[in-house]
């Protein structure tokens, strides 16, 4: 064997010569430099040296610096030049603003950036004078640090370093917890009831405005920004609302956690760096406190959980609850109040939009098939739950989708399950604790379990998120007493009855193991989120549809051939080909017969539908118990309408006479 080392290799073992020969026989390594001496230090001269000279240095290389540039438009348009110290002075004067207490005269002083990265960022004292004062307190001592628009992926790492529950799924998406609450608390919502609105606001019974004075929700205001003001950091969202943007809303989310931030990240629309330069103050701010509670001895306080909204102030307060979704349903509350005061109709609905520019709203209760039937591959996705209808068309207030989770596979949801990334909050799910792989049919935490998502992460989204005007207005139901046809097209007095009713049904299970149908109704399909009376939103949406020829239609996903129990639930397929004649317009051109009680005018033939279900009453075997049923319901309508009854849409009582006769009669 020829041990003599190659002229041209790196190294070699060599072993003929007595000096290779290393402690207990090892051949020693050679280098290819065979000149240098023994003595000679060996360099690794593979690679240029980084440009650091500690650890700390070369991480900060690491991260590469990425502040706007964009000069800030002067009062007369012009841009001025500014340094990005004032840039960040200013930023940092508006959000110690945001955080200022009410009754001292220091305080917050402000940090921005993590207090982890010592030596990070600018600090600025904000000084709001208020009598009495205190001279010092602890907080005035100390600073605050704020971290301002982060990153999914900033995030992530402050989340997963510092948030207990928080976890990678093997998807890619962030896996948390909300706490205690996994749902919203509609019984610890308030609004301020003062001059603001007195006049505007839908009080008294029906009405999911619970009241509240002026002093308690400062008292609650200042509860959760002493609470944050306490912390080390807190996290602050800029961000807008509606696509529109003469009508946009700029919000901003100061909270506790890196969860509450990506989740409003993804669920706001999200600004460019050069709109966050130009942000300035806000139109809408939450103070979200929600791992605080709130002082049970505190006026009107029924429990450690408060959701306050100030309209006047333009403010929200969170305390007791970390549900993300108390933030996104307390701005959509607050839109619409802000919308139909501009005369911009707010809707709790999906949009899409096809090809030719038709544009469909979809209102639907929960178990309608509303996110179903409105995510169609044939159309562009414009939103999924939230939008506006104003002189310039629809658009979408958000800037994410919020979708249940529960039971979700790829077969049945592919948009959602491939929205399910890097990126995405997954709220309340269990997963394998070592492939982090989610299993969607564990509800051991919550039935309610959410992903939210920005909604480019939607094939078919439309971005702008925005449409020309609606052409078709579509009400589902799920009638699971089996009386209302598959489809009826609606008048316009039928159509403001039917939204203001809001009509499904649920299956529950009683006492006794029986299951029976149960009536749920939510005025203007969302009655939990309106602020003024049903019917002014009705007469928004007739007023709308009646300049813009939209036509309205009632859809019942539910059951035929008899109650639940009894009869079956109407084909999927069959729903789908209704929804395309709806969207093709051929549905408008064909013959119609109107059905008894209901008054409604339902097709006799739709291409692909058996003709026999289209009437109700051809698929019932007992003509006797379908009457009987469709009077049970009709009587359940009237009880339910009966609280609007007395409410006058304008200056007379005709146009609520009119949506009257448009109810059932029997």
């Amino acid at each position: 064997m020829d041990n003599k080392a190659p002229d041209n290799g790196e190294f070699s073992f060599a072993s003929n010569t007595p000096r290779s020969t290393a402690r207990k026989g090892l051949p020693k390594i050679q280098t290819q430099d065979h000149n240098k001496k023994a003595n000679d230090v060996c360099h690794d001269d593979s690679g240029t040296p980084v440009k650091a000279k500690t650890i700390d240095e070369l991480h900060s290389l690491q991260r590469k610096k990425s502040a706007p540039t964009t000069p800030i438009k002067g009062a007369q348009g012009a841009f001025n030049a500014i340094s990005e110290e004032e840039r960040q002075k200013q930023q940092l004067q508006s959000i110690s603003a945001s955080l200022a207490s009410l009754m001292r005269e220091t305080g917050p002083k402000l940090v921005k950036g993590d207090p982890a990265r010592k030596g990070e960022g600018l600090q600025i004292a904000h000084h709001h004078h208020y009598t009495p004062t205190i001279s010092a307190t602890d907080s005035s001592l100390k600073f605050t640090h704020y971290l301002h628009n982060l990153s999914p992926a900033e995030l992530y790492e402050q989340a997963i370093k510092y948030e207990k529950g928080s976890f990678i799924a093997s998807s890619g998406a962030l896996a948390t917890l909300s706490g205690a609450k996994t749902g919203r608390s509609p019984r610890d919502k308030r609004v301020v009831r003062d001059e603001t609105t007195e006049d505007d606001l839908w009080w008294g019974k029906g009405s999911p405005n619970i009241e509240m004075d002026e002093h308690t929700f400062m008292v609650n205001r200042e509860r959760a920004v002493d609470y944050l003001n306490s912390l080390d950091k807190v996290f602050v969202n800029d961000q807008f609302l509606n696509w529109d943007p003469e009508h946009r809303i700029k919000v901003r989310i100061v909270s506790a956690r890196a969860y509450h931030s990506l989740f409003m990240h993804n669920m706001c629309i999200r600004p460019t760096p050069e709109e966050l330069e130009n942000f300035g103050t806000p139109d809408f701010t939450i103070y979200n406190a929600g791992q605080f509670p709130c002082n049970r001895y505190t006026h009107y306080m029924t429990s450690s959980t408060s959701i306050d909204i100030n309209l006047a102030r333009k403010e929200m307060v969170i305390l007791g609850t970390q549900y993300a979704g108390e933030m996104k349903k307390g701005l959509f509350g607050v839109m619409h109040y802000l919308m139909p005061k501009r005369q911009i109709l707010s809707l709790h609905s999906g949009c899409n939009m096809g090809k030719d520019g038709d544009v469909a709203l979809f209102f639907g209760l929960s178990g309608t098939g509303k996110t179903t039937l409105s995510t169609d591959h044939n159309r562009y996705l414009i939103g999924d739950d939230e939008h506006c209808w104003s002189e310039n068309g629809v658009s979408n207030i958000e800037g994410g989708c919020y979708a249940k989770c529960i039971d979700l596979s790829r077969e049945k949801e592919p948009d959602i399950w491939n929205a399910i990334k890097f990126g995405t909050v997954l709220e309340n799910v269990v997963f394998d604790e070592h492939t982090r792989e989610v299993d969607y049919m564990d509800s051991s935490v919550t039935e309610n379990t959410r992903a939210a998502y920005p909604i480019d992460y939607i094939p078919n989204a439309r971005i702008p998120c925005v449409g020309p005007h609606p052409k078709n207005i579509i009400l589902l139901a799920c009638d699971a007493f089996g009386v209302l046809p598959p489809v009826s097209k609606l008048s316009l007095a039928q159509t403001m009855y039917h939204f203001i009713s809001g009509y499904t049904a649920l299956v529950a299970g009683t006492e006794d193991g029986i299951k029976e149908p149960q009536a749920t109704f939510s005025a203007c399909f969302g009655a939990a989120f309106i602020m003024m009376h049903p019917t002014k939103y009705a007469a928004m949406l007739s007023e709308k549809m009646q300049k813009h020829g939209a036509t309205g239609w009632l859809v019942n996903t539910g059951w035929s051939g008899g109650s639940y129990g009894s009869g079956k639930r109407i084909k999927l397929a069959y729903t789908r080909r209704i929804i395309d004649a709806i969207h093709s317009g051929s549905l408008l051109n064909a013959s119609y017969k109107k059905t008894e009680v209901f008054g409604l005018e339902i097709p006799t033939e739709i291409e692909g539908v058996p003709s026999e279900i289209l009437d109700p009453v051809n698929t019932w075997t007992d003509k006797n118990a379908y009457k009987d049923t469709q009077l049970k319901l009709a009587g359940l309508f009237k009880n339910n309408f009966a609280v609007f009854t007395n409410y006058k849409i304008g200056k007379n009582s005709m146009l609520t006479e009119e949506i009257l006769a448009a109810g059932p009669n029997y």
